[in-house]
């Protein structure tokens, strides 16, 4: 709410009278400490007092470019919209030379072309010294006379950009203006007049008529004489004034072409910038396919390993298996071999007595099949699956 425009005030050059101020500088002022405690609720009265305190001028200054006081009360007088008048008396007052200095800044922003050059052209008369704020925050003396040209020729001032006005001499020419009359012209028609007092003059005196019809009309020789004299200083001050305008579209043309080059430096920093980028996108993209394809490679030659140290494995184990199978075999082929296959005379008749000496053995200790305990033992023998004895 307190950062709000008037309801009542009008549109400056078709747009909210705030927005004149650029959007960064004009949020710095509303967060700066001076705008939330001095400027709130100020009137058109109140403002007065205000001013009249002012002790520098400038834009923005720092390092977070902190506003100046001179900046936030011109942003509340946008806010505000005083009348005309009260623009006026500030621009005419001439005991507080910043409240002249900060009327006339107010009327560059919104006043007519006319009244801008009506109003702000005398103040060139104005030598007295102020102080001006540099973006660095130092102080530097300048003077009320620069402050007001700088107003009407450059399109800059105060961090704050300035409507444009047109050419003084295309407003003489069409009539919306007087051509510009200096304070020095009367000091230079004075010395002119004592230097032609000084030089005598040797005429016949006229006669008594003569003097009363001279005492009527100024003579031929005088009228000339003004009329060269105002012709030379018109020449004088439209050359002037030409000379300015020529120097102002020259400094302006110079401008347009820094701020060109600027731009065409600045585009070609971020197509280099692009292209580095692009490069460097490009080697990373190089790299991870090339570490790509090298954990391919790994991947590959690990698995291979892997499966040939499997395959490996694998022949290992049936080779061990058909080992103990073939061991198997043997032993069991050793141990189901018929005693035919062995020598005729020795080993086949070895058995022979061994059998025939148990036979013996067995006719003398032939147990009982009636007895009890063989019964018995024969019943677990079957349960079991086994051959009843004998």
């Amino acid at each position: 709410m307190a950062n709000r425009t008037d309801p009542l005030a009008k549109s400056i050059h078709g747009t909210n009278p705030q927005n004149l101020v650029e959007k960064i500088v004009r949020s710095k002022i509303y967060q700066s400490t001076y705008w939330k405690e001095q400027c709130f609720g100020l009137t058109a009265e109140t403002l007065v007092d205000k001013a009249m305190e002012l002790d520098h001028t400038g834009g923005t200054y720092g390092g977070n470019r902190k506003p100046t006081p001179f900046l936030c009360l011109a942003l509340k007088m946008l806010q505000i919209q005083p009348d005309k008048d009260i623009v006026v008396e500030f621009i005419k007052n001439e005991d507080y030379k910043y409240v002249r200095v900060l009327g006339a800044f107010y009327l560059r922003l919104t006043g007519t072309v006319a009244d801008v050059y009506q109003y702000l052209e005398p103040l060139y008369n104005d030598y007295r010294k102020i102080r001006h704020k540099l973006s660095d925050g130092k102080f530097t003396l300048t003077h009320v006379d620069e402050f007001i040209d700088e107003l009407l020729t450059k399109d800059y001032s105060c961090d704050t950009a300035l409507p444009r006005i047109q050419k003084r001499w295309v407003l003489e020419a069409s009539g919306t203006l007087e051509p510009r009359r200096s304070a020095l012209e009367d000091d230079f028609e004075e010395e002119e007049e004592d230097k032609e007092e000084e030089q005598p003059m040797e005429i016949d005196e006229p006669s008594g008529r003569e003097k009363d019809s001279y005492r009527g009309r100024s003579s031929p020789r005088e009228r000339d004489r003004d009329r060269d004299r105002d012709r030379k200083h018109e020449r004088h001050h439209r050359d002037r004034d030409y000379d300015r305008d020529r120097d102002y579209d020259r400094d302006y043309g110079r401008g347009r072409e820094r701020d060109r080059d600027r731009d065409r430096e600045r585009d070609r920093n971020r197509d280099r910038d692009r292209d580095r980028h692009r490069m460097r996108e490009d080697d990373y993209s190089r790299d991870r396919d090339r570490d790509r394809d090298r954990d391919g490679r790994e991947r590959e030659r690990r698995d291979r390993d892997r499966g040939r140290h499997r395959s490996r494995s694998r022949s290992r184990d049936r080779r061990e298996r058909d080992r103990e199978d073939g061991e198997y075999r043997r032993r069991r082929g050793r141990g189901s071999a018929s005693p035919r296959g062995r020598g005729e005379d020795g080993p086949r008749e070895e058995p022979k007595r061994k059998k025939e000496k148990k036979e013996k053995k067995g006719e003398g200790n032939a147990p009982d099949p009636n007895d009890p305990e063989i019964i018995e033992m024969n019943k677990l023998r079957a349960s079991l699956g086994l051959k009843p004895l004998k």
